[in-house]
């Protein structure tokens, strides 16, 4: 998601009053709830427009909201989406498109000290997605319904993974991003910011020891000057090395790319 202008204003004044009403209120339900207003956002045109409108008087629209959504949600769930709808965006969907970050981010602080088992959870998850034609055709199948489609990651991940796992999982189905494994991703960078830390991935010709992946972790750590969370992916074909991709530096120290290299400078 990559919001601009008054729309990253309105999010990050939001990031602060989902923090103090999370402090009191059940994150899991927030996650659920909030998801579920972008949603509606996204297939009502004219409740979009209506709550972006900046012609409209703030009353009017958190007393829409009041009306329409008070009873439905909890307390801190219309808080945040009231407070949402007095704000200026600067595209009509950046309303969705923070609510639903949003969403992410109370699913994370609903997950408390175990966010760097839900990181990896969502990587293993994604990767297994990417991996599996029948498994990523499930998922995407348009035939399907999505309460069909949550279903079979429930029969997944239930009991195998945390609740918030799941939650994450089943809002990736929703199609706001280009596919389930890229949703995936994204939730994942989300879940790693949440707790100060930046994502990389590497990939290695064999598994790390727990020494390697320390010393590793350190370096990009110290490297980048803030925690790194590492997903580890091991490609025999790289021979040896490790390749680093993170945000968007690639560090290429592989066996293979230094092979490819003499090649080239032979032919050339």
């Amino acid at each position: 998601m990559d919001l601009r202008g008054a729309s990253a204003e309105a999010l990050a004044t939001l990031l602060d009053k989902l923090a103090d009403v999370l402090a009191s209120g059940d994150a899991s339900t927030v996650a659920d709830e909030l998801f579920s207003v972008a949603s509606t956002l996204r297939a009502d045109g004219a409740l979009r427009r209506f709550a972006t409108d900046a012609s409209v008087p703030a009353q009017a629209k958190q007393g829409l909201v009041a009306e329409v959504f008070g009873g439905k949600l909890s307390e801190a769930a219309v808080g945040v989406f009231g407070d949402a709808v007095t704000r200026r965006w600067t595209a009509t969907r950046d309303l969705a498109d923070a609510l639903e970050h949003l969403s992410v981010v109370a699913a994370v602080r609903s997950a408390g000290n175990d966010g760097d088992r839900l990181a990896d959870e969502l990587f293993t998850f994604g990767q297994a997605v990417k991996e599996d034609p029948a498994l990523r055709d499930a998922l995407s199948d348009p035939s399907r319904s999505v309460a069909d489609r949550a279903g079979l990651v429930s029969a997944l991940l239930d009991g195998k993974a945390l609740p918030a796992t799941v939650t994450l999982a089943k809002q990736a189905l929703s199609g706001s991003y280009r596919t389930v494994s890229v949703a995936l991703a994204e939730y994942q960078k989300v879940a790693a910011d949440v707790h100060g830390e930046s994502v990389a991935t590497v990939r290695v010709a064999r598994p790390l020891t727990e020494g390697e992946t320390a010393r590793l972790t350190a370096a990009l750590t110290s490297q980048y000057g803030r925690p790194v969370h590492l997903n580890l992916l091991v490609d025999p074909a790289l021979l040896g090395g490790a390749r680093v991709e993170i945000g968007d530096d690639v560090i290429d120290g592989t066996v293979s790319s230094r092979l490819d290299d003499a090649r080239r400078r032979l032919v050339g």
